[in-house]
């Protein structure tokens, strides 16, 4: 029952959905089915988040260039060089394709809704987080094909990297720069109904999942990933996450931003989307290989979301408790007297 507390619904409802690819996978006509439904669901969540994306938000904080810098860096830089020295130096004796999902999840931008809502809850400058993850999704349509074209030796079925950008530009950017352009159109519907778009992000990505598991269980992955695989993907994780929290807060204190921006920095420098990742995976690789490709990436997830959750509820306590004690020191004055 703990457990159950401490994992957040979509996250169960995400191992559910694996469970049901795993006893009862998308086969022989349903595939094609499964495909198409899939792609739509892609298009209309990015077309969601171009819709959510005001002009206002990434302008407010578009000015602090230095904050966005180290994100940046932090994202496309810090990640893939631990990724690839995780890779190379290869300590645990698993599948060569686990070290690839490895590399792979580094290699991916920012979250955007659980960066800018961590930040939120610890205090941090919200209007800087917006315009980093924000920009980070985007630059991620890019950057991340380059990247696995660069340090990742796979190939997926759409040809080179640069076709595969191209074919990541219309799968997901299109919908995306759609959906901004009809923010005049649909922001107030967007406002109104948040808790819904927000069920339609969450059903865009289980079917990604279920179509991406279908195919790797018609080729066995649970041949390939046993208990110690799973032990080795969460341990990994964990130790991975703590070195870039660890380096982002180093990096705050010592280039001199305020205690806002380090926590900016701390939850946009080192979260990984899984929104981004799952519909990409399908694009730059394999079907066959997807599912066991993007395990770390889903089990990466869930680990930051609730490590964030900790150390942003950590921040807010100690804000609270600094305060609280200002409150107090400035009130003695005012007894004596």
């Amino acid at each position: 029952m703990k457990l159950l507390r401490i994992l957040d619904p979509f996250t169960l409802t995400l191992v559910c959905t694996v469970l049901l690819a795993t006893f009862l996978p998308a086969q022989g006509h349903y595939v094609g089915f499964f495909d198409g439904l899939t792609n739509a669901a892609i298009a209309l969540l990015f077309f969601m988040h171009g819709a959510k994306l005001s002009r206002e938000a990434i302008m407010a904080g578009g000015s602090h260039w230095r904050l966005h810098l180290w994100v940046m860096c932090s994202t496309f830089v810090l990640f893939p060089i631990l990724g690839v020295l995780f890779a190379w130096w290869a300590p645990f004796p698993v599948s060569p394709e686990l070290y690839n999902g490895f590399l792979y999840l580094c290699i991916l931008p920012a979250t955007v809704q659980s960066a800018i809502a961590f930040t939120s809850l610890a205090g941090g400058n919200v209007a800087a987080a917006v315009c980093s993850a924000s920009a980070s999704s985007l630059l991620g349509i890019f950057l991340s094909p380059l990247l696995v074209g660069l340090v990742m030796n796979v190939h997926g079925s759409s040809g080179s990297t640069l076709h595969q950008v191209g074919m990541i530009m219309l799968q997901l950017l299109l919908p995306f720069v759609l959906g901004h352009l009809s923010r005049p159109l649909t922001a107030g519907f967007v406002t109104r109904h948040k808790k819904w778009i927000g069920k339609t992000d969450q059903t865009s990505i289980l079917l990604v999942v279920y179509t991406a598991f279908s195919e790797a269980v018609t080729h066995g992955i649970w041949h390939q990933v046993g208990l110690g695989s799973l032990l080795f993907i969460i341990g990994s994780s964990l130790v991975l996450l703590a070195i870039v929290i660890c380096v982002n807060i180093q990096v705050a204190r010592r280039a001199g931003f305020n205690k806002a921006d380090e926590i900016t920095i701390v939850f946009c420098g080192s979260k990984k989307s899984l929104a981004n990742g799952i519909p990409m995976a399908n694009i730059l690789f394999p079907a066959a290989t997807v599912g066991i490709m993007v395990l770390p990436l889903m089990l990466f997830h869930q680990i930051q979301l609730m490590t964030c959750a900790m150390l942003a509820r950590r921040y807010k306590r100690k804000a609270e408790q600094e305060a609280s004690q200002a409150s107090h020191k400035a009130a003695r004055p005012v007894m004596e007297g």
